[in-house]
């Protein structure tokens, strides 16, 4: 019995949808491989709650003579389900950009959980070979190495690559790996 070319299974965590430049870096990283490579994609879905209080937080906090007004349940059951939309808008934006590139994905989901804690989760489920994660720069959670790279990093069994969405390999520091704020 003749078996086909074996498999290597890519988790990619992505902090907002791919753009097709994205999706073809990522599917580059890839391209003289033998194996089939097959890519699973997390997309993290912002928590309603803390998102407000965020930017309540952003718009002036203790500087404002009265308190801020505060969600209703309703309204945050509603900015929940908008964010959800949105995930779900964004994974199929995501897909559709490695699908277009030639690339197979396995799977594809929008996780509520700890985005680091399901990336590992997706990583075991699927005996992933590496893990992906594709962010805006984060200049003050890298520089502590609290940001989802260095996270994923000390959990993980497998190689992890920051790549900066939206830039390409030389606009990145470190020659495809790394911060481009400083």
């Amino acid at each position: 019995m003749e078996t086909g070319p074996e498999q290597y299974d890519v988790v990619l965590l992505v902090e907002q949808p791919l753009t097709a430049a994205d999706a073809a870096q990522v599917r580059s990283l890839h391209a003289e491989f033998d194996a089939r490579v097959v890519y699973h994609v997390l997309m993290p879905l912002v928590d309603a709650a803390a998102a407000v209080e965020a930017s309540l937080g952003a718009i002036g906090g203790a500087d404002l003579l009265a308190p801020p007004m505060t969600p209703s349940p309703d309204e945050l059951a509603t900015l929940r389900e908008e964010q959800k939309e949105q995930a779900d808008h964004d994974l199929a934006a995501t897909t559709e950009a490695l699908l277009a590139t030639g690339a197979d994905v396995g799977s594809a989901a929008v996780v509520g959980d700890s985005p680091v804690n399901a990336l590992a989760d997706k990583v075991a489920a699927v005996d992933g070979r590496e893990a992906i994660v594709l962010t805006r720069p984060h200049v003050v959670a890298e520089f502590f190495h609290v940001d989802w790279t260095s996270r994923a990093r000390r959990k993980l069994g497998v190689p992890v690559l920051h790549l900066l969405e939206h830039e390409n390999f030389d606009e990145q520091a470190g020659g495809g790996e790394g911060i481009s704020g400083l």
